[in-house]
């Protein structure tokens, strides 16, 4: 079994650019404001979502492994 992953978007942060939506449909959907959401909280890993958080122009995604918590996006410096 692979990994799980949280995924949050920082609504705060989020500026509505939709790059998200574009790499990762099936994972994020835009809000009547404009603002990103995970379509799910947990989900299996996956790159497009990995690919989705990446190309966030203000990383708003932030990627945990699930049990751990330990950051998978942004990493840790």
């Amino acid at each position: 079994m692979g990994d799980r992953w949280g995924v949050e978007v920082d609504r705060s942060v989020c500026i509505g650019s939709a790059q998200c939506v574009h790499r990762a449909p099936e994972a994020f959907r835009l809000d009547t404001a404009m603002q990103s959401h995970p379509a799910e909280a947990e989900t299996d890993a996956n790159e497009k979502i990995l690919e989705a958080a990446e190309s966030c122009p203000v990383e708003a995604i932030m990627i945990t492994l699930l049990g751990s918590g330990e950051p998978v996006f942004p990493p840790e410096d």
